[in-house]
């Protein structure tokens, strides 16, 4: 899996919040100046390339669906950016957190006591 362009996210977050589209009812989606129908159907198909989404035909048009799980790419998204800014480990990320005071030491413990009650 590869990490998504803005654009590309902006276009899969569509697809996981609507579920299976046309690429015209994708355009109908965004506020206006909407994006030309074009400029859309090429993202899209690249998104199929890559194996973001699949497609059923209908006559000439296809209805495009998602192949891969918000969840799955979220997960996917914070190993990278673990594997790329901290070296792999979750530790570092979390010990970032605390210094940088976006978690507090409290609530690092009231997370982990809740994790150590479903483990039990």
């Amino acid at each position: 899996m590869k990490r998504l362009t803005r654009k590309e996210e902006e276009i899969m977050n569509f697809f996981w919040e609507k579920g299976p589209m046309f690429v015209r009812e994708l355009r109908e989606l965004y506020s206006d100046p909407k994006p030309h129908f074009n400029t859309l159907s090429t993202f899209v198909r690249n998104l199929e390339a890559e194996g973001f989404l699949s497609h059923n035909s209908f006559g000439p048009t296809y209805q495009y669906y998602t192949t891969v799980t918000s969840k799955e790419y979220n997960k996917f998204s914070l190993t990278s950016v673990v594997d790329k800014y901290f070296g792999k480990s979750y530790m570092g990320l979390v010990s970032a957190f605390v210094e940088e005071e976006k978690i507090s030491v409290k609530e690092l413990k009231e997370l982990i006591s809740r994790m150590e009650s479903k483990s039990e």
